[in-house]
This record gives C-alpha cells, structure tokens and sequence, in this order.
C-alpha cells in the first residue's frame, strides 16, 4: 500500500547532509530498514570513459526519512542490497534508469525489481518525452536544480560537498515524482501499461549477444554486401566484442565502425594497406592488424561454413505514402490520449510492423502486441491492408 510519508522537502533538506554507508554492516541495517518500505529512490554514479564496462563510483538510495550514500570503493559484501533488490514488495524507483540497471547487473548479477521509471512515466503521462531529471523536477515541482557535477570524477575520494549534495538530490525527489505519477495514470487508466515498459525495460537490460555474432546487423548501410563481406563483417565485430570485454576497453578503442566498414569495403591485402583505412590508429594495425587481415583470409570459408543472415535493406520509396498515413494516425491516438507521441509509436515498430507482409498479408510484430494492441495495433493492421503499395 503507497503511504504519502515521502515528502520532497524533507528529503530535499537531508540531501544537504547525505548518510554516508561505507561498511558492510551498516549496508545491511540499512537495507534490512529499507525491506519494510513500500518504495525506495535509486540512482547511480560512474566513470565510462576508457573502460568497455562502467566503473561504479557511488549508489545513491532515498527513503522515506534521508537520502543516502553508498561507497563501492569500501562496500565488500552486497548480498543484502540483493535480497532487497529480490523483495517484490518493496518498489524501486528510479529516472531514466537504463544505465542503472546495466551497472546493477554488471556489480550484483542481479536487477532490482519490481521498477518505476519516472522518465518512461512522464511520456505516457503527455509530459514529455525522454525528459531530463532537471527538467521533470521542475515541470512537477518548480524547483530548479543545477547541472553542475554531471561529469564530475565519482571515483575521487573525499567527495566534494557539492557532489555529495548533487547525487543526493538525484534520489531526494523521485519519491514524491512517483507518487504523484502514478496517482495520474492510475487515474487515466494506464498504470499497467506503464508496468507493461518497465517490466520489458528489465527483459531488455541483459545483453542478449555475448558473443557479439549479431552486431554486424546495426549496420543497415551494409545491406548491399556480398555474403563473403557480410561473413567479414559479422566476424570482425564479433572479435571485437571479444577483445573489448576482454582488455575492458571501448568499441572505438579497438576499431571503430566507421573503420570496420571501410576494412570490409576496401578489404585490404597487407598491413601497409591496413594502414590507410580510414578512422584506423597505426598502434592498432601494429596490435591487431594480422588478426583483422586473417578474417578476411577466412571470410570466404565463413560464409559456406556459416552463411551470414541479411541485414534488412530500407525499405522502398513506395512505402513513403503509406508511412505517412500510418504515423499520422499515430499522431492523432497519441493526442486524444494526451501521451507522447513516440511511446505510443516508435519508428522501428512500424517498420517490423511492415516487413511481416507475407503474400500481401501483415501481422503484428511482438513490439505492437501488449497493450498497444488495442490501443494503436490492431488500427494500423486494419489500415494497412487496406492500402494498396
């Protein structure tokens, strides 16, 4: 049951002076506090800068009472702040929490749940769409926070007291933001739908290609490639997914994209040849330059081995009109509903939702099914194929 105790100005006074956990006792009379709560605040601060894999630099949790400071420099055992991830009845609220929750799993293995994402609920709520934490704080409260720590270094110890009190006010009003949300959509009848997101938001976080075998399929301008480049390019960035998980360095520090296609399209034949690429570092020909050359030595083979899927090419210009008529009459559900237009509809939907044609004959993709289904889907279906391409 949602209790009103979470008053913004009461936690927004104790952001001031944040408790800081910084041993592993505290952290679990803490958390065995937080397990009788109906809701908790969380936020994060991290460094992602040379790494492939984000270096936590602080938790930030908001009560009922106090907003707190949780140090991963000094914390060894998280198996509490697990348990209270585990609990289902203790609500976790979070703003835009999509790199919080790679960071969670990325240090515990495990995802908090069940969630409340005050970003995806401003968009359903016809606040805005994709707002900033600064800018939701001020539409719902009037209060103007500040952006002066956003790239601060978290890793620093002693903190500064205006990053202290900067990453406490990052949790201090998201109660009260969740509370007053979730009174509106249950309201407009959207509670579950917004359930609905966020529950997919957590489905989503895991990475669902380790192996990296996938990633070539980002790259929708290399539709036209023959099945020997395409085999380089799906092996290529599967390497690199390897190598970067393995020396925690970023993509662009291994090979950037730009230099992959241009290694797949002008398939060079040596390392002098390597080394004109574009976007390609020489201490990265003197690296990895033989490893590079060798898949192209073995794409030929991959591809009879392994034939690569296609990448979807664009789809074509006599789609333009339909397109059209379909976004308007998303448009238009979307203003009657008083919601952000690209949570109703997003674009990628639209266009799984074209290429299930079949003889003529379409379906609604996984995307458009749950509750926008009813709301949008089965519309833009019945509409569809009733016009003629």
């Amino acid at each position: 049951m949602m209790t009103q105790a979470y008053n913004w100005q009461r936690l927004e006074a104790a952001a001031t002076q944040p408790i800081w956990i910084t041993d592993d006792e505290t952290l679990a009379r803490y958390c065995e506090q937080w397990q009788k709560l109906p809701l908790i605040a969380l936020d994060t601060e991290f460094i992602r800068v040379d790494t492939f894999y984000p270096v936590p630099g602080l938790i930030q949790v908001a009560d009922d009472a106090g907003c707190y400071l949780i140090d991963p420099l000094t914390i060894e055992n998280y198996a509490p702040m697990v348990q209270l991830f585990r609990n289902p009845s203790v609500l976790k609220v979070l703003h835009a929490g999509n790199e919080d929750l790679e960071l969670f799993l990325y240090m515990f293995g495990e995802l908090p749940a069940p969630i409340f994402d005050t970003q995806i609920a401003a968009g359903f709520l016809g606040w805005g769409f994709s707002m900033g934490y600064q800018r939701l704080v001020e539409y719902a409260l009037d209060v103007k926070l500040e952006k002066g720590e956003t790239t601060s270094d978290w890793l620093q110890r002693p903190l500064t007291a205006a990053q202290e009190h900067y990453a406490a006010l990052d949790v201090a009003y998201l109660p009260v933001l969740c509370q007053q949300q979730m009174s509106e959509l249950n309201t407009r009848g959207m509670a579950e739908w917004v359930q609905e997101e966020t529950a997919l938001l957590l489905q989503q976080t895991p990475d669902s290609d380790p192996s990296g075998t996938a990633y070539y399929q980002r790259f929708s301008q290399a539709w036209k490639l023959p099945p020997e480049k395409l085999a380089a390019l799906r092996d290529l960035t599967a390497w690199r997914e390897r190598i970067c998980r393995q020396r925690d360095v970023p993509r662009n520090r291994v090979l950037r994209n730009n230099a992959l296609l241009d290694i797949v399209n002008k398939w060079p034949k040596d390392l002098r040849a390597l080394s004109r690429v574009e976007d390609i570092r020489m201490q990265q020909v003197k690296q990895d330059g033989e490893v590079i050359l060798g898949y192209l030595k073995t794409a030929a083979q991959s591809a009879v081995a392994k034939p690569p899927e296609s990448i979807d090419r664009p789809l074509s210009y006599q789609w333009n009109k339909p397109l059209k008529a379909l976004k308007a009459m998303a448009r238009s559900k979307a203003e009657e509903l008083n919601i952000a237009p690209e949570i109703l509809l997003r674009k990628k939907d639209l266009d799984a939702l074209i290429r299930t044609e079949n003889q003529g004959e379409f379906s609604l993709p996984p995307s458009l099914s749950g509750w926008r289904k009813a709301v949008i889907g089965d519309a833009l279906l019945e509409k569809l194929q009733s016009l003629k391409v």
